[in-house]
């Protein structure tokens, strides 16, 4: 996938409100396929361009579901003609999209948007591909099932007794199967969705955890954190709510009928919450412990790895400084009582890793026990200090690379850690090209990428194998 950005000249009698004048932006989105069997000369086989800035995608079957926003340009006056459309391009054949064809939702919020959703069929070159347009407002996240799309659509609401603020969801599903696109439902739920981790869909329910975030008359900010679970219609059937009161959802996993929920103020709150009856769910157990999980991933039935940061707490007030990066293992075999047996903390306040925003920076493997995480190190001098180091300081970044650690049942340990950079200086330059942003495996060998260089390392003993220096492409040196 690729994005263009070109700006285009306005002229009347085509003035589009919010820019009626001057120039303004028009982004493409290019979906380019190639044949890759050959590997030594790959080619390209088809290129499909929508305008819109891209916005998700999905490999479902034979099927890639490229999803793209496009904004609506109102005109200024009625004789200036109906508002123009999004194209669709084709190996170079350019067509509007249907204005017959684009779902509009009377519940969606202010903000008017085209979400345009493309399939396109990758094994069979002759196949067109299938699109349709929606404007149910700027979606926040999505998660997607193998027949179902759900798009989720923050709205904000001001209620009528006290005028405090209040949001809601807007939900809707999509039926994606065999390349086809059908709008079927949509529905609401109380409050605002971390990421696609808040939701799932099992066995015919839609499950979803929000955090509404709430005002009390005196001004105080007192989120409240709430579970739902909705049919196939997106009626609510079953809910959990007020969990937490004044902690927010840091991150969320639904595995089968269990939800994992971790809300954080102060301390951090592990929830085990049981979900075997969709009209009923109930917390079957919780675990309070320092620090907390942005990203939580499962580790066989009974274990959970949660990835996020430890944290200090305030001296005075109620909240807590968070510190270095932590990684933790869950054993939630007794639901009842789960309990950390391992953790790792690395580096000090400002330590940070990609994996904290995008699950995909992260390498896991159960049968190897392997677990690779790109991390950003920050560590604290204590000589600068002639006592102890205040919670709040951050420390200086001084290492990035991919740490290796092993993971069992019962333990969680560094094995090694590999890096791209070399003649180290502090700070660190952040704009590197050298900077890890990958792992992979093949074989027994780790592979870790940057953007100017690949190198192999043994999965055995990290021993370097050998490195492959990449092309700049200009943006990095």
């Amino acid at each position: 996938f690729e994005a263009t950005y070109t700006h285009i000249p306005v002229k009347p009698p085509m003035r589009y409100y919010p820019l009626p004048y001057g120039y303004y932006g028009i982004t493409e989105t290019i979906m380019r396929i190639y044949d890759v069997s050959e590997r030594s000369s790959p080619s390209l086989t088809r290129t499909v361009s929508v305008n819109g800035s891209y916005f998700n995608s999905r490999m479902i079957g034979e099927h890639v579901y490229l999803i793209v926003n496009c904004p609506v340009y109102w005109p200024l006056s009625h004789s200036e003609g109906g508002i123009p459309l999004p194209t669709i391009s084709v190996d170079g054949r350019i067509e509007e999209l249907d204005a017959a064809n684009v779902y509009y939702s009377n519940t969606s919020g202010y903000y008017p948007i085209f979400t345009i959703i493309i399939a396109l069929n990758l094994k069979d070159d002759g196949a067109e591909p299938v699109y349709k347009a929606f404007l149910f407002g700027a979606a926040r996240t999505i998660y997607v099932s193998h027949r179902n799309l759900y798009f989720v659509v923050p709205r904000y609401v001001r209620l009528e007794r006290n005028g405090f603020p209040l949001w809601k969801s807007e939900v809707h599903r999509v039926r994606i199967e065999g390349g086809k696109i059908r709008y079927e439902a949509s529905g609401e739920v109380p409050g605002i969705v971390l990421n696609q981790f808040s939701m799932d869909e099992y066995e015919g329910y839609f499950r979803i955890a929000t955090t509404i975030p709430t005002v009390t008359r005196t001004g105080r900010l007192t989120p409240m954190n709430n579970l739902y679970i909705l049919d196939m219609n997106l009626e609510i059937v079953g809910k959990l709510e007020g969990l937490a009161p004044g902690e927010t959802i840091y991150s969320a996993r639904f595995m089968s009928d269990r939800c994992y929920l971790v809300t954080f103020r102060k301390v951090d709150p592990f929830f085990v919450i049981d979900l075997k009856d969709p009209e009923r769910p109930k917390v079957l157990g919780y675990l309070k412990i320092t620090g907390y999980s942005n990203y939580l991933h499962p580790y066989g039935e009974n274990y959970i790895i949660g990835i996020g940061k430890e944290t200090v707490a305030a001296e005075e007030g109620d909240f807590a400084w968070h510190q270095g990066l932590k990684i933790s293992l869950f054993d939630v075999s007794n639901v009842s009582d789960p309990k950390e047996v391992g953790k790792v903390v690395i580096g000090h306040r400002g330590t940070d890793s990609p994996v904290l925003r995008d699950h995909r920076a992260l390498l896991f493997d159960k049968g190897k026990n392997l677990l690779v995480i790109p991390v950003l190190v920050a560590e604290i001098d204590p000589n600068k200090f002639s006592g102890k180091v205040p919670p709040y300081v951050y420390g200086e970044y001084v290492w990035q690379g991919v740490y290796v650690l092993k993971i069992s049942e019962s333990n969680l340990t560094v094995k090694g850690r590999i890096t791209h950079l070399e003649n180290l200086t502090v700070p660190l330059d952040l704009n590197s090209g050298y900077l890890i942003k990958r792992a992979l495996y093949i074989g027994n060998v780790l592979y870790t990428i940057s953007e100017r260089k690949v190198k192999m390392n043994s999965l055995t003993d990290l021993s370097e194998i050998n490195d492959l220096e990449l092309p700049s492409g200009g943006a990095y040196s």
